[in-house]
C-alpha cells in the first residue's frame, strides 16, 4: 500500500530522518514508538507531504508521491490525518467541521454529507453534540470529532500523530477506545504514540525509532517482550543507566564506586542495593575479568535500573575468547559464591570477538 525507501529529511543543516525504510500493508495497524525528538512525527508528516522530504522515495498504491507529475491533493485524499492539537474550526459546529471536506473535496451533496457525518459521530459516541461548537467540548471529545472528520474523507489509511498527547489522563481512554474499534474493523492505521500498553494491544507491527532511523521493527511480542537491540530494550523498560569504561588494570575503583552510589541515590535505591551492585562489580572485574584481558583492557560496565520492573541490571562487555565467569568458574570460588548469592538471573552472549554478560539483581 505504502512503500518508503531511503527517506531523509533535514531542517537546515540538522538531519531529522536518515535513510528510513518501511512498508505499510493494507489492514495493518502500525505503531511508531521511540524517545521524543527522534523524527517520529516528521516521518508521518513526510508520508502525506506536510513536510517535503530531503531525499528518498514514497510510493502509494504504485504512485510516486514525490514525482512532479503526481496529483498530490488527490493522493492525499487516500490518507486521513489526526493531529495532536485537533485543528478543528472553532467558528463551525461539530457537524459542519465534519461535512466541510466531503462537500468541498469529494463533491458530496450537503444532505449526503450530513447523513454520513451523523453516522460517524454516532460511531465515535458524539451524536448528541453535532450542533455544539468545539469550545464547548472536552479535549477527548474534540479528538473524537477530529477522528470522525478524518474518516469522513473515506481514507484508505489513517495517520495518527500522538493523538492523546494533548489530553488529560481521564480523556485518553475514550480516544484510544475509538482507535481500537477502527482497528477491529480492519482500518489501516499508522500511529505515533507514547502509550506503550495501547501500542502493544492494538498493533500488528511496531516500529521503534531512534536517532532518525527505524532502529528495530517487529510484532508487538518481539518489541515489548524480547527486543533484539539494546536501545529498544532500554526504552521499552524505561531503564536509567550509568556507564563506566575500564581501560587500564590500574583503573580508579573509587571513582567507579562513587559513580554507582550517585546513580543509585538518584534512583532512590537503598544503601543495601547500592552496596550489592558495588560488590558484584568488584568481585567480577577485579577477580575474574581483568585476568582474562590481554595487553589492552577494554571492559564496559553498564548499570541499569528499570522504573517499570524495579529491577537492577548489570551488563559487563569485554573482548576476548568466549568466557562466562559464572558458568566457567570454580563452584567453590568465594567471589562467585558471593555473586551467585545475589544474582536473580544471568545471560551471557558471545559474538565471536566479544562477550556480554547481563545480570539481574
Amino acid at each position: 500500500m505504502i512503500s518508503v525507501k531511503h527517506l531523509s529529511k533535514n531542517f537546515g543543516q540538522t538531519p531529522v530522518l536518515k535513510d528510513v525504510n518501511a512498508e505499510i500493508n493494507k489492514g495493518e495497524v502500525i505503531s511508531v514508538i521511540g524517545p521524543s525528538g527522534t523524527g517520529k512525527s516528521t516521518f508521518l508528516r513526510c508520508i502525506n507531504l506536510l513536510e517535503t522530504p530531503t531525499a528518498g522515495e514514497i510510493v502509494i498504491d504504485g504512485v510516486r508521491l514525490l514525482d512532479k507529475k503526481t496529483n498530490v491533493y488527490k493522493l492525499r485524499q487516500k490518507m486521513g490525518m489526526v493531529f495532536q492539537s485537533f485543528n478543528l474550526f472553532s467558528h463551525l459546529m461539530v457537524i459542519e467541521n465534519i461535512m466541510l471536506g466531503p462537500v468541498s473535496l469529494l463533491k458530496m451533496s450537503r444532505q449526503e454529507a450530513f447523513d454520513e457525518s451523523v453516522k460517524l459521530l454516532t460511531m465515535v459516541g458524539l451524536a448528541e453534540l453535532l450542533y455544539a461548537y468545539p469550545d464547548e467540548l472536552s479535549g477527548g471529545q474534540k479528538q473524537r470529532v477530529a477522528i470522525a472528520r478524518a474518516l469522513a474523507m473515506k481514507p484508505e489509511i489513517v495517520l495518527f500523530d500522538e493523538p492523546t498527547s494533548a489530553l488529560d489522563p481521564t480523556m485518553i481512554s475514550e480516544v484510544l477506545a475509538v482507535i481500537r474499534r477502527l482497528a477491529s474493523d480492519g482500518m489501516t492505521m499508522m500511529i505515533v504514540t507514547h502509550e506503550m500498553k495501547f501500542a502493544r494491544d492494538v498493533s500488528t507491527r511496531v516500529l521503534y525509532m531512534d536517532e532518525g532511523v527505524i532502529f528495530e521493527e517487529g510484532p508487538p511480542e518481539q518489541i515489548f517482550d524480547n527486543p533484539l537491540k539494546e536501545k529498544t530494550r532500554i526504552f521499552i523498560r524505561n531503564i536509567k543507566t550509568f556507564v563506566f569504561e575500564i581501560r587500564s588494570r590500574t583503573f580508579d575503583l573509587y571513582r567507579l564506586n562513587a559513580g554507582i552510589e550517585e546513580f543509585g541515590r538518584r534512583q532512590f535505591l537503598t544503601q543495601k542495593q547500592i552496596y550489592t551492585m558495588q560488590l558484584v562489580i568488584e568481585e567480577l572485574v577485579l577477580h575474574k575479568l581483568l585476568d582474562k584481558q590481554g595487553d589492552s583492557v577494554a571492559i564496559t560496565i553498564t548499570v541499569g535500573y528499570s522504573d517499570k520492573t524495579g529491577e537492577i541490571e548489570l551488563t559487563l562487555a569485554y573482548p576476548g575468547q568466549c568466557y562466562n565467569p559464572l558458568a566457567d568458574g570454580d563452584a567453590d570460588d568465594l567471589s562467585l559464591l558471593l555473586v551467585r548469592n545475589v544474582v536473580k538471573s544471568s545471560e551471557s552472549r558471545y559474538d565471536g570477538a566479544s562477550n556480554k554478560l547481563r545480570l539481574v539483581l
